[in-house]
Protein backbone atom coordinates (compact mmCIF):
# COMPACT_ATOMS: atom_id res chain seq x y z
CA UNK A 1 0.00 0.00 0.00
CA UNK A 2 1.11 3.25 -0.63
CA UNK A 3 0.18 6.63 1.05
CA UNK A 4 -1.26 9.12 -0.51
CA UNK A 5 1.26 12.56 -0.63
CA UNK A 6 0.62 14.68 2.67
CA UNK A 7 -2.24 16.86 1.00
CA UNK A 8 -4.12 15.56 -1.94
CA UNK A 9 -7.42 16.34 -3.66
CA UNK A 10 -10.19 13.77 -4.77
CA UNK A 11 -11.95 14.83 -7.86
CA UNK A 12 -15.04 12.72 -7.99
CA UNK A 13 -16.50 12.21 -4.71
CA UNK A 14 -20.04 11.61 -3.87
CA UNK A 15 -22.19 11.92 -0.65
CA UNK A 16 -24.79 9.32 0.04
CA UNK A 17 -25.91 7.91 3.07
CA UNK A 18 -25.05 4.50 5.47
CA UNK A 19 -26.63 3.20 7.75
CA UNK A 20 -25.10 1.53 10.90
CA UNK A 21 -25.87 0.19 14.04
CA UNK A 22 -25.26 -1.70 17.18
CA UNK A 23 -25.00 -5.58 17.74
CA UNK A 24 -28.35 -5.93 18.72
CA UNK A 25 -30.26 -2.95 16.52
CA UNK A 26 -31.35 -0.97 19.78
CA UNK A 27 -29.16 1.73 18.07
CA UNK A 28 -30.31 2.82 14.59
CA UNK A 29 -28.08 5.92 12.79
CA UNK A 30 -27.77 7.13 9.54
CA UNK A 31 -24.53 9.20 8.17
CA UNK A 32 -23.94 11.25 5.42
CA UNK A 33 -20.51 10.44 3.70
CA UNK A 34 -18.57 12.11 1.24
CA UNK A 35 -16.25 9.66 -0.31
CA UNK A 36 -13.73 9.36 -1.44
CA UNK A 37 -12.73 12.49 1.14
CA UNK A 38 -12.79 15.74 -0.52
CA UNK A 39 -9.07 16.17 1.19
CA UNK A 40 -6.60 13.28 1.82
CA UNK A 41 -4.71 14.45 4.37
CA UNK A 42 -3.50 14.48 7.89
CA UNK A 43 -4.54 17.97 8.80
CA UNK A 44 -7.27 19.34 6.04
CA UNK A 45 -7.80 23.33 5.41
CA UNK A 46 -10.75 23.14 7.60
CA UNK A 47 -12.14 20.48 10.07
CA UNK A 48 -15.42 21.44 7.49
CA UNK A 49 -14.13 20.47 4.68
CA UNK A 50 -13.64 17.08 4.39
CA UNK A 51 -14.52 13.76 6.56
CA UNK A 52 -11.92 13.05 8.74
CA UNK A 53 -10.99 9.81 9.22
CA UNK A 54 -9.02 9.00 11.89
CA UNK A 55 -7.39 6.42 14.44
CA UNK A 56 -5.67 7.61 18.05
CA UNK A 57 -3.38 6.33 19.75
CA UNK A 58 -4.63 7.44 23.83
CA UNK A 59 -5.90 5.20 26.33
CA UNK A 60 -9.85 5.86 25.33
CA UNK A 61 -9.69 4.98 21.59
CA UNK A 62 -7.25 2.21 22.28
CA UNK A 63 -9.41 0.45 24.87
CA UNK A 64 -12.62 1.05 23.26
CA UNK A 65 -10.76 0.08 19.50
CA UNK A 66 -12.53 3.22 18.03
CA UNK A 67 -12.09 4.14 14.58
CA UNK A 68 -13.13 7.45 14.17
CA UNK A 69 -15.08 9.20 11.32
CA UNK A 70 -15.46 13.00 11.22
CA UNK A 71 -18.23 14.22 9.81
CA UNK A 72 -17.76 18.38 8.26
CA UNK A 73 -21.43 19.14 9.37
CA UNK A 74 -22.94 17.12 12.37
CA UNK A 75 -26.42 18.19 11.95
CA UNK A 76 -26.53 17.96 8.56
CA UNK A 77 -24.73 14.26 8.53
CA UNK A 78 -25.99 12.36 10.99
CA UNK A 79 -29.30 11.37 12.56
CA UNK A 80 -30.02 8.67 15.17
CA UNK A 81 -33.09 6.44 14.40
CA UNK A 82 -33.21 4.67 17.66
CA UNK A 83 -33.05 5.99 20.66
CA UNK A 84 -34.54 8.63 20.52
CA UNK A 85 -33.12 9.80 24.42
CA UNK A 86 -29.18 8.87 24.39
CA UNK A 87 -28.35 11.16 26.87
CA UNK A 88 -31.07 10.31 28.79
CA UNK A 89 -31.43 6.81 29.30
CA UNK A 90 -31.63 5.14 25.89
CA UNK A 91 -27.96 4.58 25.60
CA UNK A 92 -25.35 3.84 28.87
CA UNK A 93 -22.78 6.57 29.56
CA UNK A 94 -19.06 6.46 29.87
CA UNK A 95 -17.34 10.11 30.87
CA UNK A 96 -13.82 10.30 31.40
CA UNK A 97 -10.95 13.25 31.16
CA UNK A 98 -12.69 16.52 31.28
CA UNK A 99 -16.19 14.55 31.21
CA UNK A 100 -17.53 16.49 28.18
CA UNK A 101 -17.39 13.71 25.76
CA UNK A 102 -20.25 11.09 26.14
CA UNK A 103 -18.27 7.59 25.02
CA UNK A 104 -21.87 6.42 24.19
CA UNK A 105 -22.48 2.94 24.06
CA UNK A 106 -25.32 0.05 24.08
CA UNK A 107 -26.87 -1.05 27.32
CA UNK A 108 -27.58 -4.74 25.40
CA UNK A 109 -25.04 -5.40 23.32
CA UNK A 110 -21.85 -2.74 24.19
CA UNK A 111 -21.39 -1.40 20.96
CA UNK A 112 -20.22 2.06 21.06
CA UNK A 113 -21.63 3.55 17.74
CA UNK A 114 -20.74 7.20 18.49
CA UNK A 115 -19.32 9.64 20.97
CA UNK A 116 -21.15 13.06 21.48
CA UNK A 117 -20.59 16.38 22.95
CA UNK A 118 -23.14 19.56 22.52
CA UNK A 119 -26.89 20.09 22.10
CA UNK A 120 -29.20 17.84 20.49
CA UNK A 121 -32.90 18.23 19.29
CA UNK A 122 -35.41 15.88 18.01
CA UNK A 123 -36.75 17.03 14.55
CA UNK A 124 -38.09 15.09 11.33
CA UNK A 125 -36.16 13.40 8.95
CA UNK A 126 -37.36 11.66 5.35
CA UNK A 127 -35.55 8.85 5.10
CA UNK A 128 -36.55 6.44 1.85
CA UNK A 129 -38.96 8.47 1.74
CA UNK A 130 -40.24 7.82 5.07
CA UNK A 131 -40.47 10.76 6.87
CA UNK A 132 -40.15 10.26 11.00
CA UNK A 133 -38.52 11.44 14.11
CA UNK A 134 -35.00 11.74 14.72
CA UNK A 135 -32.31 12.51 17.34
CA UNK A 136 -29.28 14.84 15.95
CA UNK A 137 -27.12 17.38 17.25
CA UNK A 138 -28.81 20.82 17.43
CA UNK A 139 -27.99 22.57 14.04
CA UNK A 140 -28.57 26.23 15.77
CA UNK A 141 -25.22 27.10 17.56
CA UNK A 142 -23.45 24.49 16.26
CA UNK A 143 -20.05 24.74 15.38
CA UNK A 144 -17.32 22.25 14.68
CA UNK A 145 -14.84 21.27 17.40
CA UNK A 146 -13.99 20.27 20.76
CA UNK A 147 -12.83 23.90 21.17
CA UNK A 148 -16.70 25.02 20.78
CA UNK A 149 -18.28 22.68 22.81
CA UNK A 150 -19.33 20.56 19.55
CA UNK A 151 -17.99 17.01 18.87
CA UNK A 152 -19.42 13.99 17.16
CA UNK A 153 -17.28 10.98 15.81
CA UNK A 154 -18.95 8.14 14.01
CA UNK A 155 -17.02 4.56 15.33
CA UNK A 156 -17.04 3.20 11.27
CA UNK A 157 -16.60 0.06 12.53
CA UNK A 158 -20.56 0.25 13.24
CA UNK A 159 -21.30 1.00 9.44
CA UNK A 160 -23.10 -1.59 8.11
CA UNK A 161 -20.97 -3.34 5.44
CA UNK A 162 -21.84 -4.30 2.00
CA UNK A 163 -23.92 -1.05 1.15
CA UNK A 164 -22.39 0.84 -1.97
CA UNK A 165 -19.62 2.89 -2.07
CA UNK A 166 -18.56 1.47 1.23
CA UNK A 167 -15.54 -0.60 2.31
CA UNK A 168 -12.89 0.27 5.16
CA UNK A 169 -10.87 -2.25 3.61
CA UNK A 170 -10.43 0.58 1.03
CA UNK A 171 -9.61 3.47 3.26
CA UNK A 172 -6.54 1.08 4.28
CA UNK A 173 -5.56 0.25 0.95
CA UNK A 174 -5.58 3.95 -0.44
CA UNK A 175 -4.66 5.45 2.88
CA UNK A 176 -7.22 7.61 4.26
CA UNK A 177 -6.57 7.04 7.53
CA UNK A 178 -4.42 9.87 9.29
CA UNK A 179 -3.12 8.62 12.83
CA UNK A 180 -3.52 10.92 15.91
CA UNK A 181 -0.75 11.31 19.06
CA UNK A 182 -2.96 12.01 21.67
CA UNK A 183 -1.58 10.17 24.22
CA UNK A 184 1.71 11.99 24.07
CA UNK A 185 0.16 14.74 22.14
CA UNK A 186 3.88 15.72 20.72
CA UNK A 187 3.39 15.01 17.20
CA UNK A 188 1.09 16.21 14.28
CA UNK A 189 -1.11 14.32 12.63
CA UNK A 190 0.12 11.89 9.63
CA UNK A 191 -1.16 9.71 7.42
CA UNK A 192 0.40 6.07 6.35
CA UNK A 193 1.84 4.66 10.62
CA UNK A 194 -0.40 4.55 13.61
CA UNK A 195 1.77 6.19 16.73
CA UNK A 196 3.17 3.70 19.30
CA UNK A 197 0.26 2.32 21.42
CA UNK A 198 -2.08 3.00 18.10
CA UNK A 199 -3.31 0.38 15.64
CA UNK A 200 -3.73 0.16 12.21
Amino acid sequence: MSAPSEASTTPSTTRRPFYGSCHCGHTRYVTYLTLPPTHITAVPPSITSTVRIRKCNCSTCHKMSLFHVRVPNSPEDFVLLSPLNPLDGGLSDYTCFDGNIHWLFCGKCGVRCFSFEGEAEIREVEIDGKKQQAWAPKREGWSEGTKNGCYLSINAITIEPGQEGFDLKEWHEKGWISYLDMKEEAERPRMGVPYAGGMY
